[in-house]
């Protein structure tokens, strides 16, 4: 069985999830991402806002940190990011400025996503959303329901 038959976007997104769930765990706001090159997760990354008191701490900037790292460069061509929520502003640009080839992404945000702002992605950058849309929206759903029975 080829490895394409074997990694489709639900597996991977299935990995940004599982980076979700440990932002969920650490109280942060519940969004994953990956990095594959060449079939291979090269970079993992969950919003880490709180913890690192930064604002820029998104989960797609660890994420494009560590990929850039892992390749020695700043451009991520040839990768896919994949993401379980739509990417903000400021994320939709950092994937422009990386050139990254595909982004795939689970939930959309129709508030802060980066979309409702006008955003745009690298023009030769392939955008897929929708992938696993429901798993990746229950865990934020979760997340704000739990954050504000607590408050």
């Amino acid at each position: 069985m080829s490895a394409a038959l074997l990694f489709d976007d639900s597996y991977y997104m299935q990995q940004a999830l599982q980076q979700a769930q440990y932002a969920f765990e650490a109280n942060e706001i519940p969004v994953g991402c990956i990095v594959v090159f060449k079939d291979r997760i090269i970079a993992k990354g969950y919003n880490l806002t709180e913890q690192l008191k930064d604002v820029t701490a998104h989960a797609e900037m660890q994420a494009i940190t560590a990929a850039s790292n892992t390749l020695g460069g700043k451009y991520l061509k040839d990768c896919t990011v994949y993401i379980t929520l739509e990417p903000c502003n400021m994320c939709a640009g950092a994937l422009y400025w990386s050139q990254v080839s595909r982004v795939v992404f689970g939930a959309s945000d129709m508030q802060r996503g980066y979309r409702a702002f006008g955003g745009k992605l690298h023009p030769k950058t392939k955008v897929t959303f929708g992938v696993l849309e429901k798993e990746c929206a229950a865990l934020l759903k979760d997340f704000f329901t739990k954050r504000r029975f607590y408050q």
